[in-house]
């Protein structure tokens, strides 16, 4: 399967459009017909309808692998082009937005850095394709343990902080004067669902063990990026959060309350390219050693 096609098929089907997808690609509206003509051919079915432009069955199917399948050859290209690459005098970093505390925001050196910041799920993606040198990435785990890897490309993941987690109250809520929370206590009160910004209540989910899909309802999703946004929508009492300590101490207006059932704390991890830093120096060098320091 001829990945520029496939990367032409892709681009089709999330525009719905021939002509919009040629746009995009920088190719003539016939060379992208013949991509998809090419492709349906060569496997033997239709991938698309015309009127309108959509996957067939066949080609959702498709869409399926293509992610994955694209993801792996960038993250090829990407690790390759590394070794050729001369060394780089400024630091790009991406990160999720918990994954920004005292600790990483100190390591990172005084200038030359470019910082991003990223949903989780992003964050290994920017690092395996190149877009960053470095990446960093926060979850929920038990003491020592490890994040789950992504399911993206080979990374080399060390963890880099561990910090105690609270749930963020209003400052009236009835649990505000508890002096411990547990998740079992918390399964059936309103959340807010704010997997960009912080922890995903799926992941609260997992780690409950309750039934699947059950529990931890959502009263408001927060789609963005902004963790000032969700301690706002938190003290106005749209929902509950669970955070890491530090942060959820010292929001106005709230009360945190530690969590003290499971035995669960907030991981940080550095997300680095298979063999980097290979330069004994440098700014990715530089960081990586303050970091582990």
């Amino acid at each position: 399967m001829d990945p520029h096609l496939l990367r032409t098929y892709v681009t089709v089907a999330r525009l719905a459009s021939f002509s919009e997808a040629a746009r995009a690609l920088g190719y003539t509206q016939s060379a992208v017909s013949q991509h998809i003509a090419a492709m349906e051919a060569d496997l033997g079915l239709p991938l698309l309808t015309r009127r309108p432009v959509a996957p067939t069955p066949a080609g959702e199917r498709l869409l399926e692998h293509a992610g994955a399948l694209l993801l792996r050859l960038d993250a090829a290209r990407a690790d390759l082009d590394r070794f050729a690459a001369a060394p780089r005098a400024t630091l790009r970093v991406a990160a999720s937005p918990l994954a920004l505390h005292a600790r990483t925001l100190a390591a990172l050196p005084a200038t030359g850095v470019t910082l991003r910041g990223l949903p989780p799920e992003q964050v290994p993606v920017a690092v395996v394709t190149g877009e960053a040198d470095a990446g960093l990435v926060d979850g929920i785990a038990a003491p020592s343990d490890p994040l789950p890897p992504p399911d993206v490309a080979p990374l080399a993941a060390t963890g880099v902080a561990e910090e105690p987690l609270a749930v963020l109250l209003p400052a009236g809520h009835p649990l505000a004067g508890r002096a411990g929370l547990r998740l079992d206590d918390l399964a059936d009160a309103r959340w807010l669902d704010a997997p960009d910004a912080g922890i995903p209540l799926d992941r609260l989910r997992a780690v409950h063990g309750g039934p699947a899909g059950g529990g931890f309802r959502t009263a408001l999703r927060y789609d963005g990026t902004d963790t000032r946004t969700l301690l706002a929508l938190a003290v106005a009492g749209h929902g509950l959060t669970l955070l890491p300590s530090p942060l959820a101490a010292s929001v106005p207006g709230a009360v945190a309350v530690p969590l003290v059932a499971p035995r669960l704390v907030h991981r940080t991890e550095l997300l680095l390219p298979p063999g980097a830093p290979a330069e004994p120096t440098g700014p990715v060098a530089e960081f990586t050693r303050r970091l582990r320091g």
